[in-house]
């Protein structure tokens, strides 16, 4: 999840009640492909439906230490809180912070060092992908 706000991007970002800050991610299931794994995710982890195809933005073969990890942009409707708590039901149940980050926005020691990589690789992509016309 992305959005514009004040003139600058801000990607959809959560607190974990025991693993800090992070961006939704997940586990893809056999035979599942990525693109509809990020969308169950999304959904799963925030409440969240996409509501359109997800649209690859890059995997993290190339991040040193990383599992591959792929990244999408789902589309949703609708405009969303600023911040909103969401219960899961995996794992027993975990309740989520949801926030907006500001991508070009410094990230603090909450963060783990494998995010803050992401964070450099992502930025520019999204920046790429919004100025196309």
């Amino acid at each position: 999840m992305l959005r514009p706000a004040g003139g600058r991007l801000e990607i959809l970002a959560f607190r974990h009640p025991l693993a800090g800050l992070q961006l939704v991610k997940g586990t893809i299931e056999a035979g599942e492909d990525p693109g509809a794994a990020a969308c169950r995710e999304l959904a799963e982890e925030c409440g969240l439906v996409a509501v359109g195809p997800p649209v690859f933005l890059f995997d993290s073969s190339d991040l040193p230490d990383a599992d591959r990890w792929f990244f999408y942009l789902c589309p949703v409707e609708g405009v969303l809180e600023d911040r909103w708590d969401f219960e899961t039901a995996d794992d027993g149940g975990q309740r989520f912070r949801f926030f907006w980050h500001g991508l070009e926005d410094d990230l603090s020691d909450e963060w783990h060092p494998l995010f803050v990589e992401v964070f450099s690789k992502l930025l520019p992509v999204l920046k790429a992908l919004v100025a196309e016309p």
